[in-house]
């Protein structure tokens, strides 16, 4: 991370320099946790990189503290007591958790409703008396749950989507990126974040659509976004909701 000096009487801004071969043009994004990335085509210089960030000060500013006030403005979700009074959002929606006394030396996760939303959905944790001591092992469990859940989830929408698009993807990867939703490798590698199962499902697809727009664009052009729209035309409404409720996901089970 590379401090970025500015005139006037600022602070230097924090910056994430990462240059890409893929990149058309100078890129800023201010990611849901704070982190400012300078994104540079492999062919820009890094001076030109720099002036171009200096010219967009007041913008990232105004970015860095209206994120500020969101978070300030949003509660903070309580540590799980597993007490059976918790809850998580599901697909959208805050889903108790029930925990049932098992002979297991494993705790073992059910979702209640299949891979997809429910009308009343319900999360159900199986564990010994011994594992309800330990809240570590217990989060663990659920948030493995969670990433295979979301396995599952992405590979249909992969494979659904794909197929509208006509495109193919050649891998799937679930990770618990700080500051990425999704990515897609010039061969075809799909990498998607396990939040997306806690978000309203149409935030997952069109972050999958999104991917699968790269399998035709590696870019975010013009062009890019129109390929996006067409292929879900309510894309930009859940592409605003990832800006601006998408931080609130990184409190559930967060990472230590």
């Amino acid at each position: 991370m590379n401090a970025i000096p500015l005139q006037g009487p600022q602070p230097p801004l924090q910056v994430v320099e990462r240059v890409s071969k893929q990149a058309r043009s100078i890129r800023i994004e201010v990611r849901p946790d704070g982190e400012v990335r300078l994104v540079i085509p492999r062919f820009v210089p890094k001076r030109a990189a720099y002036e171009f960030l200096r010219s967009r000060d007041e913008w990232v500013r105004r970015k860095i503290a209206e994120l500020h006030l969101r978070s300030a403005a949003e509660p903070l979700r309580p540590t799980l007591r597993w007490d059976g009074t918790d809850t998580v959002p599901l697909h959208g929606v805050e889903t108790p958790i029930e925990i049932v006394s098992a002979r297991l030396v494993r705790p073992r996760v059910r979702f209640d409703g299949g891979s997809g939303p429910a009308i009343n959905p319900r999360i159900t944790l199986f564990c010994s008396q011994a594992s309800r001591s330990h809240p570590a092992v217990l989060n663990k469990a659920l948030r493995t749950a969670l990433g295979e859940l979301a396995r599952h989830q992405a590979r249909r929408l992969l494979d659904e989507e794909a197929a509208r698009l006509g495109v193919d993807y050649h891998g799937l990867r679930i990770a618990d990126q700080k500051s990425l939703w999704g990515s897609c490798t010039p061969r075809g590698d799909i990498s998607l974040n396990w939040r997306l199962v806690l978000a309203p499902p149409e935030v997952f697809r069109y972050v999958v659509v999104h991917e699968l727009c790269h399998r035709i664009r590696l870019d975010h052009s013009r062009q890019f976004w129109m390929l996006v729209m067409r292929q879900m035309p309510e894309s930009s409404a859940w592409r605003a909701w990832l800006r601006q409720q998408g931080a609130s996901l990184h409190t559930v089970l967060p990472r230590r």
